[in-house]
């Protein structure tokens, strides 16, 4: 069904540049430029059972599309200059660059090529991944269906056992274990989950160092961002503590780099991740700004929802340079959402 699907936007990306549909859209649903949001950058993607490939492009990639973009007009700017352009009201082709985990590829590999395209850009940090306090449960399930016959869950869950010794058996019990983890598992009670079934045995993606950030931090071209305190789903929350793991992110980061966040990235972003409530309290925060994961690119209107930020993803399963300047041009967006400008 996933593999469908990609086909399926490939397809629809691909037919809207020949077209021309996209490129006719463009003055009309474009607008100012966007927010680019990406996870991982490295030569060398983790093996896995393609779950997370989309959450990895490489350094080329990279590069490829910032040069592109500055060829089509875009001058890339810092996430707090995005905010006071989006306040000012001024129609200029503008792009933001974001990064989401604080992945250690973002630090050896990512920060050469902003540095040679002199691109400002912003890494959000969940303080619980970086201390390896939780771990990213996505890659760990991924793990375990990959070197296990059989998954067996906790009695807490369903304690069923999943059969995963062939290609299309590891693929079907890790799928239905994220679906588990996002759905039935309770988010602070996760990794107890994957402590019992053996997770921290598995390689996990390593994460910047506190020092990594702070230097970070302190990059002419840097900004550090809140990714909440453990990467938990904000909306699966009460509402007490989903304004604690808001703040308290913040909190630690300004103890450990001496710079206190602006800017926050909703864990998942997505609208079961966050809606009215978690916007609400983002402006509660105190962040000046917050980003989703919801697709669109920006527009003056954005001014006065600077809590509820689109972005547009580059995506590991579409590295290609067409496929990006397909959805800058805004037909994408409007594709998906039936909307020019996404907000909620």
């Amino acid at each position: 069904m996933t593999d469908n699907r990609e086909r399926l936007r490939r397809f629809v990306l691909a037919a809207s540049r020949w077209s021309g549909v996209a490129r006719m859209a463009g003055p009309h649903l474009s607008g100012l430029g966007a927010i680019l949001m990406l996870h991982s950058v490295t030569v060398k993607p983790r093996a896995g059972l393609g779950l997370n490939d989309h959450l990895s492009i490489t350094p080329d990639f990279l590069d490829k599309a910032i040069a592109d973009m500055k060829r089509s007009g875009f001058s890339f700017i810092s996430l707090g200059e995005m905010v006071e352009h989006l306040s000012s009201g001024r129609r200029c082709k503008v792009a933001t660059i974001t990064l989401d985990d604080a992945y250690l590829d973002n630090f050896t590999e990512a920060l050469p090529v902003f540095e040679s395209h002199a691109a400002p850009f912003a890494i959000f940090v969940a303080p619980g991944l970086i201390d390896g306090a939780i771990q990213p449960w996505w890659e760990v399930v991924e793990g375990l269906a990959m070197i296990r016959d059989e998954v067996a869950l906790p009695a807490s869950v369903d304690g069923t056992a999943l059969a995963s010794a062939s290609p299309a058996e590891k693929l079907v019990a890790a799928r239905h274990l994220c679906e588990l983890m996002m759905t039935r598992v309770p988010e602070t009670y996760r990794q107890a989950i994957l402590d019992e079934m053996g997770g921290r045995q598995v390689a996990t993606s390593p994460f910047m160092s506190w020092d990594d950030i702070a230097a970070v931090a302190r990059h002419p071209l840097g900004t550090i961002g809140a990714h909440t305190i453990n990467h938990y789903n904000l909306a699966r929350l009460d509402e007490e503590f989903a304004l604690i793991e808001m703040r308290g992110s913040a909190d630690i980061i300004a103890r450990m780099t001496g710079i206190r966040p602006q800017f926050l990235a909703f864990p998942y972003g997505h609208m079961k991740a966050a809606s009215e409530r978690e916007i609400r309290l983002a402006g509660e925060a105190g962040f000046a700004a917050a980003v989703t994961t919801r697709h669109g690119t920006l527009h003056p209107e954005h001014r006065d929802h600077l809590h509820a930020l689109p972005r547009i993803s580059l995506n590991g399963r579409y590295q290609e340079i067409g496929h990006l300047r397909t959805m800058l041009t805004g037909i994408t967006t409007f594709a998906n959402s039936r909307r020019r400008v996404v907000t909620l």
